[in-house]
């Protein structure tokens, strides 16, 4: 009966340690590959500098528009720019003036 409860006893102790290494695998796994773990981190890092980016865009597109606004406004009206934008929505020229078209839309 010893070699029985020798044999036993070490299936008691390795039981213990294969549950240990299956608990530490299962963790250290979803650590890594879970919705929060390790990886998804990194993901939603980079998806917020893309949205830091855009926002930056935006910001300078708004800050554009606000300047447009502000030259047409009554305190301080920019006669070009008025005349610019007279002349693109109504679609007008004059008979001795001619028309560039740039690839950018700037208006």
């Amino acid at each position: 009966m010893g070699l029985w409860s020798y044999i036993v006893a070490k299936c008691k102790s390795s039981g213990f340690i294969v549950l240990l290494m299956v608990l530490c695998s299962y963790f250290s796994y979803f650590a890594v590959k879970g919705d929060r773990g390790f990886l998804k981190y990194m993901y939603l890092q980079d998806k917020i500098a893309e949205a830091t980016k855009v926002k930056a865009d935006y910001e300078e597109q708004r800050q554009n528009w606000d300047q447009k606004v502000k030259l047409l406004s009554k305190s301080s009206l920019d006669l070009d720019l008025l005349d610019e934008r007279a002349r693109a929505v109504l679609n007008f020229i004059g008979n001795d003036e001619f028309i560039i078209l740039d690839d950018e839309d700037n208006g």
